[in-house]
């Protein structure tokens, strides 16, 4: 046997994918179980373990990939729970460079969706087999069968080989903890799951005796020893406390680094590590101004593997910190040196972010979409910082002489009485349709591909017109030429004239003529947003007028006053809702809208 045949024949490397919200997190909470790897001191059992963030609990979302391990037998099994959701797509291209093979969830009612569709083509293109899992066979209504035969068609779609298209199916149901190869057949454990894992995803290859190579594909941070680089030994092996050189494919020169900690992974824990062997997932802290797609080698032959292409940003907004009258009430981190240090902090980790400096006191902030930007602001304003963020702006660049924009491909699911509107709302937004079709009883299925900026704002919308029971999906498509499609326009706004408390009374003169964001009683300032105006002018109102008190009787008693109840947006919403001049006041407790110029003069000044 060569050294290339040797294979570590007691470890496996997967990852799970799948569109968001199709059980990747619950199915691994149930083989931590199962396995003995999850053991709360407090023994208390907890739903989706792996989201340790307040806001992936909360919002049911995998933000960040995950590794973990457990022991089947005598196979250790290394198992990196991805996010789901399209805005995080670059955690899931780097995961995949990590693993040896895949468990490809798809939700047996809704069948793939368009991240199912993104992440299986990544998977494919790296040679991988997949292993689909039709998940959540218990709901009522659901069709495993069609959802079987739509994952077929996606595989021949994508261009699968013939290994990739002899994939092996399950049926499973991950809140219960159960799998089987058998449709008709329910068992009582995920024993099955386990054994095709070990049976189709190959072994990593034993290259122990060749020079280090480890690709970061990952990054985290500490406060005591610094960045942290997790990914994968692709050959040789390192022990704890070695120098070792540290390099990458893009010219950067090498630098030597001494590992502080050599760590692996087992359950919900980092455990420390004396060495590890090639083909084993680990983490090395002391490694200053690591990257992601940095090569870790021997000192004594050093070299690099090929980079990791990373997806660049499509939307931008703008960070300032909080000038209105109202800063410092409620956060503790308010400047902008302290706005700055948090945002460089982040991009340390977050690689799809990018960060840059603007001469007027703020900071440019990238992303990849509008969810993968609210997440920042929204665990910023956690953590006590207070922000005013601008509009979100598409990011175009040329291409052969073309100004192209990025594009998004849409699926709504929809009642088929609110079709009709919601195709008439598409059109004006320059989306094309590409299919439609019947989805489950009363309902409607539609596939667009739109412009990026004319979906902001969109989502409101299309809630609006479902009654809230429209579901809406989308991923990054590909950079189009740029249309000349504009998206509707918002209605004018109206701002605060003087800073003081709102009056019921004076509301309740001006509602009529359009709907408000704030109720009585509520402290506002000079040039904050207060409302919607029913036109398409802005209108400077006063809403804390109080009603003059005489001492002339009146016949009839005052009507009684009824406010109609304000419109209270939450942090999406606000960011999609605010124009060129205006921003998002975002506090620990408070999301308000204002004009960037607060003095009204001023800004009909500038206006001009």
């Amino acid at each position: 046997m060569t050294n290339t045949d040797k294979r570590r024949n007691n470890l496996r490397n997967i990852a799970i994918i799948a569109h968001v919200d199709h059980g990747k997190t619950t199915l691994l909470d149930a083989m931590l179980r199962q396995t003995g790897a999850f053991a709360d001191k407090t023994g208390e059992v907890t739903d989706c373990i792996m989201d340790s963030n307040d806001l992936e609990r909360e919002r049911g979302i995998t933000i960040l990939s995950k590794n973990t391990s457990v022991k089947y037998g005598d196979t250790t099994i290394h198992i990196v729970d991805t996010p789901g959701h399209a805005d995080f797509g670059s955690e899931v291209e780097r995961i995949l460079r990590m693993v040896d093979g895949v468990i490809l969830m798809v939700d047996a009612m809704e069948g793939p969706m368009p991240q199912t569709r993104f992440v299986l083509k990544k998977s494919l293109d790296l040679k991988m087999n997949p292993i689909v899992v039709i998940n959540k066979i218990d709901k009522p209504n659901c069709d495993p069968h069609a959802a079987l035969d739509k994952v077929f068609t996606l595989f021949m779609e994508l261009g699968a080989n013939d290994a990739q298209l002899d994939f092996p199916v399950l049926y499973a149901v991950g809140k219960d903890g159960w799998a089987s190869e058998d449709l008709e057949v329910k068992t009582d454990n995920l024993d099955t799951l386990f054994k095709v894992i070990i049976d189709h995803v190959p072994a990593p290859l034993d290259k122990d005796d060749e020079p280090l190579r480890m690709l970061v594909t990952m990054l985290d941070y500490s406060s005591y020893t610094g960045r942290i680089g997790i990914g994968r030994i692709f050959q040789g092996k390192v022990l704890g406390g070695e120098t070792i050189s540290m390099g990458s494919s893009l010219d950067k020169t090498p630098v030597k680094r001494k590992i502080v900690d050599l760590m692996g992974f087992y359950g919900l824990n980092r455990v420390p590590l004396k060495s590890a062997h090639s083909g084993d997932i680990i983490a090395m802290s002391g490694l200053e101004g690591i990257e992601v797609g940095d090569t870790v080698s021997s000192l004594d032959a050093p070299g690099v593997l090929p980079t990791l292409e990373i997806e660049q940003p499509t939307i931008s907004m703008e960070f300032f910190p909080n000038d209105s009258i109202f800063s410092g009430r409620e956060g503790k981190f308010v400047t902008v040196t302290q706005i700055r240090d948090r945002l460089f902090r982040e991009q340390h980790t977050n690689v799809g972010l990018k960060v840059e400096e603007l001469s007027t006191g703020g900071f440019k902030v990238s992303g990849r979409g509008e969810l993968h930007l609210s997440i920042l602001i929204e665990t910023m304003r956690r953590e006590g910082f207070e922000l005013a963020v601008s509009r979100m702006v598409v990011i175009k660049h040329m291409e052969n002489g073309v100004m192209v924009e990025p594009m998004e491909f849409l699926v709504l699911d929809a009642p088929t009485e609110f079709q009709g509107a919601v195709i008439e709302a598409l059109g004006r937004r320059g989306a094309k349709m590409k299919n439609m079709e019947a989805g489950n009883i009363g309902r409607v299925k539609l596939e667009y591909t739109i412009a990026s900026r004319s979906l902001i704002g969109f989502k409101s919308e299309f809630l609006t017109l479902t009654k809230g029971n429209g579901l809406m999906y989308h991923n990054f498509h590909g950079y189009m030429p740029e249309d000349n499609v504009q998206p509707p326009k918002r209605n004018g706004v109206f701002i605060v004239k003087e800073t003081g408390k709102t009056a019921s009374y004076a509301i309740n003169a001006l509602q009529d003529q359009g709907k408000f964001f704030v109720g009585g009683s509520e402290a506002v300032y000079a040039g904050q947003i207060v409302g919607e105006n029913c036109r398409d002018n802005d209108l400077v109102v006063n809403p804390c007028k109080e009603k003059k008190q005489t001492n002339m009787r009146q016949s009839a008693a005052d009507a009684a006053i009824i406010l109609v109840p304000p419109i209270r947006m939450s942090l999406e919403q606000s960011i999609e809702y605010v124009g060129d001049d205006e921003f998002v006041e975002i506090t620990p407790k408070s999301l308000r809208l204002r004009k960037k110029i607060l003095d009204h003069t001023v800004r009909k000044r500038s206006e001009k």
